[in-house]
């Protein structure tokens, strides 16, 4: 059992919003949930989740017994670039769902983990065993995975902090005039098409660094760094500036080149290594499609 009495500056705080600072490990969601089903008292008392916190209001939260996993385990292959006790860095290939949702109960990364490796984190629920960040379905490249719970919690903190480096490829809508750029702008579910993440005034902050690789004739490719990692936040900033990825209808022109997806690789990740400290760096080129393209693009121009 944890506990943690309201200070003078914590006042008027929303309960999940400060539980959420002060177990950066859990996700917002899982924490509201923790609220609903009784695990976090104020007073003794259960509240709702959103309960303004009054200075001298005492705290007391504990984390739910885990619930068996009842995903199934697969026999899928693994682009495993790297493994130890504590962590797994794994190229995912583009059309894999990272961990299961109401559409996609097997094929997914988890599903494959979870045949892999009898020992991942429990920190983020069953839904999501060693699952510390994702990538989208269509997007391909490196994933690093939390085998226990002090690396899930080393690494939920890493991320927090903005010390894992997250580098992506992708190909852009247009001709990007500048050579580098940095855009600040904060994402959140958008009012207007609650199927797509949008810039949105009061989101979660988002800030994306970009710089151009090459120039064609209509596209532009480029390097990503991600500083937060929003849900599809390259697409969402990139749409927002006016060069939408190439192959992403979702948050592009709806005739954009049939690839099957959107043109984005996560190609490098680097973090300190949950027991040693050691920062650790990976690479992976960007699967054959996304070289092909680059190659009809340069023949083009």
């Amino acid at each position: 059992m944890n506990n943690y009495v309201i200070k003078a500056e914590d006042a008027k705080t929303r309960i999940d919003k400060l539980l959420a600072a002060l177990n950066p490990e859990q996700s917002r969601s899982q924490l509201q949930n923790w609220i609903e089903s009784g695990h976090v008292t104020v007073n003794e008392k259960s509240v709702k989740t959103n309960y303004k916190c009054q200075e001298g209001d005492e705290i007391k939260w504990s984390e739910p017994a885990a619930v068996p996993l009842e995903l199934e385990a697969e026999d899928i292959p693994l682009d495993i670039i790297y493994e130890d006790r504590d962590v797994l860095v794994v190229n995912k290939p583009r059309g894999m769902v990272v961990h299961p949702s109401a559409g996609h109960r097997s094929g997914t990364l988890v599903n494959a983990l979870l045949y892999h490796c009898k020992d991942l984190s429990g920190i983020n629920g069953v839904e999501r065993p060693g699952i510390v960040h994702r990538i989208d379905k269509d997007t391909s490249g490196l994933l690093v995975v939390a085998k226990n719970d002090k690396a899930h919690a080393s690494l939920a903190e890493q991320l927090s902090e903005k010390t894992i480096e997250r580098k992506y490829e992708a190909i852009v809508h247009g001709i990007i005039e500048h050579e580098t750029g940095l855009i600040d702008a904060p994402i959140a579910r958008d009012p207007k098409d609650r199927q797509r993440m949008g810039v949105v005034q009061g989101g979660k902050p988002a800030v994306t660094h970009f710089h151009v690789l090459e120039r064609f004739e209509n596209f532009t490719y480029v390097e990503c760094r991600l500083e937060t990692g929003r849900t599809h936040q390259i697409r969402v900033h990139m749409r927002y500036i006016g060069h939408p990825l190439a192959g992403d209808p979702k948050y592009g022109p709806r005739k954009t080149l049939d690839i099957g997806g959107q043109a984005l690789h996560a190609r490098d990740i680097g973090f300190d290594h949950p027991s040693t400290g050691e920062f650790m760096r990976f690479s992976v080129q960007a699967p054959q499609y996304f070289q092909d393209l680059l190659t009809r693009l340069d023949k083009m121009s």
